[in-house]
């Protein structure tokens, strides 16, 4: 016969912490209101891959770095063109992620692309449980940059490709040298029609050069990147800038 507190010890070696915490108080109402065996276990069951589920979505939301405060809550969806306010419960819907789509968010700093990309990830982790990397571009090169003077270059590349979406923010601040571009060329090919990208811009396509440095290879990035993608035009008026007006009328 086995010690009461044997089960507890079992469920613990087993990593089932939220069965371990209530069996015994479902097991009560489960007396209680007449349950089946069955019953009693799905019961269990469930809670415990809540937890998890619940679990796994705080771990990819920590190890994203997904900026605090810009989420759909935050997001002044009126502010924004009508055409892009329509695309944005498909994007959060997640299916360009398992068509390894992009999104290209195209605007004068200010309009809300960082914000509005960083909401959809956000969400993306949230509601579909996929792995999401939010980074500067300049900050990504930097260490692309480093783990090919390493030697690791691959190695880097594979840690970036368990990442289902990853979300370059400000990539024409890119446009220092020509192995700076030669990185960042070979990452966007990396993850061509196999992984998503998330990508805002100051800079039109026209303006690329001033990134790529020649005329084939920008053409072969954008390509690669329009080839299967969302293009979210945000031409309206800047958003730091209305709000800046609101806190002056408010502190009259």
């Amino acid at each position: 016969m086995s010690r009461p507190d044997s089960t507890a010890m079992m469920l613990r070696s087993l990593r089932l912490p939220a069965i371990q915490r209530e069996y015994g108080n479902l097991a009560t109402q489960a007396e209680s209101e007449s349950w089946g065996f069955e019953q009693y276990l799905k019961v269990l069951v469930e809670l415990e891959m809540a937890e998890r589920a619940e679990r796994r979505i705080e771990r990819l939301l920590k190890r994203s770095g997904l900026p605090e405060g810009k989420n759909l809550a935050t997001l002044n969806q009126k502010l924004f063109p009508v055409a892009v306010r329509r695309q944005i419960p498909a994007l959060i819907d997640g299916g360009f992620v398992e068509r390894a789509e992009n999104i290209l968010a195209f605007g004068l700093p200010g309009r809300g692309k960082t914000h509005l990309l960083a909401a959809i990830a956000r969400e993306l982790v949230m509601r579909r449980g996929y792995a999401v990397l939010f980074t500067s571009t300049h900050r990504l090169v930097e260490q692309l940059l480093i783990a090919k003077r390493e030697l690791e270059i691959e190695k880097m590349l594979k840690k970036l490709d368990r990442f289902d979406v990853v979300v370059l923010d400000d990539i024409g601040y890119v446009q220092q040298s020509r192995e700076e571009m030669e990185v960042l060329f070979t990452f966007l090919s990396e993850r061509y029609e196999r992984r998503s990208l998330m990508i805002t811009s100051n800079l039109l396509f026209s303006d690329w050069d001033r990134i790529f440095k020649d005329p084939m290879t920008t053409a072969a990035a954008i390509d690669r990147l329009v080839h299967h993608s969302t293009i979210l035009e945000l031409d309206n008026d800047s958003v730091r800038a209305m709000e800046a007006r609101k806190r002056k009328r408010k502190e009259k």
